[in-house]
């Protein structure tokens, strides 16, 4: 196995930084809040689609198919496929840098999603929002492994993850009252750019709110990278060795029963989740005749703090059942939550009390949460520095794919083709969700022995290459 070193840029010895000492935690639980401030507003801006299902399906003359790939792959597409190199420069550019120009991508292309006319421009709009956020995860988990030694690793993931929760609930609690402001001020008249219908002028106010986390990412430091190889440039400046792409496609190949395994199992759950959270407001409006501001506030209000407190205590409990020698504790995490997902799963689609079937959505969201600290902690655990980006990027690409990619295309698929009732977007979920989740439980528990012998191959290549 080739130590991955560069020679064509390098005129003396590289040198490791894995013995310097971590910053202070402090600064280090600042850095994970700015980075889950920014991933709040992403969330925001990715899932602000939930509550103007029916408006936009109205004004663009949409089905319940067209409006699932708008909120799935249109987006995945390219947040997906643009994830793998980003995640390379990741392992050795300036990571902060990336997610500025990402950012600034995203939050423009959301704006000008208020311009959209007709199906096929909000479509590339939304493709244009998957390509600026497809930065921010593979080089924030990158940032965060470099502040934090393993053992705390879990828990600062869980703390970064819960910004999908906050920016899931918050794009519901947001968009109720705006979406029903805008809806009462009506269609407005802004000269070249026509009639502004009130889902459009949603947009433009996000896309000028969501610059605002800029300021934020500005006072955090790039952390040296722990474990990377330094070489010094002919100019005397040390840079990270870049590893070979050969490199980094032979260590995922001796461990690619772990990385199908892990990838896989998180993928499935992901495809219940978001196929399940982007219609659960419309399912709720439908079935069970919410209104968008009490869907925005109730189901907003759930995901946010159930989101957190399963994220938070997934990670915690990750951390001790590693520090207690259970290494695979990420494939545990993620059968766990795939089984006990299952009762409330199939109860909430089905009982006719609106309250009982929030409380069962509200318990699923927890187990939702649970696991994704130890997933996202589980890829940092097993693969050197200089290949987490790109391991990171994989593990998204698989994950948004088929989880975001294809998780709100189905339901609203089997909605118009199978029960051909939109009253009926309820047993679509169903489907999706408990298939999903049986499936997941047998990749995960395949995974456990493979999980265990990727981290202990990890301290070999360590001991071998620093």
């Amino acid at each position: 196995m080739s130590s991955g070193q560069p020679t064509a840029e390098t005129s003396s010895p590289s040198q490791s930084q894995s013995e310097t000492p971590y910053p202070k935690e402090s600064y280090a639980w600042y850095v994970v809040g700015v980075l889950m401030v920014v991933y709040i507003f992403s969330f925001v801006d990715r899932q602000i689609l939930q509550l103007m299902v029916d408006d936009i399906q109205r004004d663009l003359d949409l089905n319940d198919t067209q409006m699932g790939l708008l909120m799935g792959f249109s987006f995945a597409i390219f947040y997906s496929i643009l994830g793998l190199p980003i995640g390379r420069l990741a392992d050795s550019k300036n990571r902060k840098l990336l997610i500025a120009g990402g950012l600034t991508i995203w939050t423009i292309m959301t704006g000008l999603c208020g311009m959209a006319r007709q199906y096929w421009q909000l479509f590339s709009l939304r493709i244009g929002v998957g390509v600026g956020e497809a930065t921010l995860s593979p080089s924030a988990y990158s940032i965060v492994s470099d502040y934090f030694p393993r053992s705390k690793l879990s828990r600062a993931m869980g703390v970064y993850n819960m910004g999908i929760f906050i920016g899931a609930g918050s794009a519901l609690i947001i968009s109720g009252p705006l979406t029903q402001w805008a809806a009462e001020h009506g269609s407005i008249e802004a000269g070249p750019l026509g009639t502004v219908q009130p889902w459009q002028m949603v947009f433009f106010i996000l896309g000028v709110a969501g610059l605002a986390p800029l300021l934020l990412l500005s006072t955090i430091r790039e952390p040296l990278r722990r474990g990377a190889r330094m070489v010094q440039k002919p100019d005397g400046t040390m840079v990270v060795a870049q590893t070979p792409l050969r490199d980094v496609f032979g260590y995922l190949g001796q461990n690619w029963k772990t990385v199908a395994c892990h990838n896989l199992g998180f993928a499935i759950l992901t495809l219940s989740s978001y196929g399940l959270s982007s219609w659960e407001p419309t399912f709720m409006m439908r079935v069970h005749e919410w209104d968008r501001a009490q869907a925005g506030l109730f189901i907003g209000s759930h995901r946010i703090i159930a989101g957190v407190l399963g994220s938070v205590l997934g990670g915690v409990l990750a951390d001790r059942l590693i520090k207690r020698g259970h290494t695979d504790a990420p494939m545990r995490l993620g059968m766990a939550a795939a089984v006990l997902w299952i009762p409330f799963g199939i109860t909430y689609p089905l009982v006719s009390n609106q309250w009982v079937a929030w409380g069962c959505m509200a318990v699923n969201y927890f187990f939702v949460a649970f696991p994704l600290g130890a997933g996202v902690a589980g890829i940092q655990s097993i693969m050197p520095n200089t290949m987490r980006g790109q391991a990171s990027a994989l593990y998204l690409f698989v994950l948004n794919f088929i989880g975001l990619g294809l998780g709100p295309t189905l339901v609203g698929w089997l909605t118009d083709n199978i029960f051909e009732d939109k009253l009926k977007v309820g047993y679509s979920i169903l489907i999706v969700g408990l298939t999903a989740h049986i499936i997941g439980i047998f990749v995960f528990r395949l995974g456990f022995k493979p999980f265990r012998e990727s981290v202990e191959r990890l301290k070999a290549w360590e001991a071998a290459n620093l």
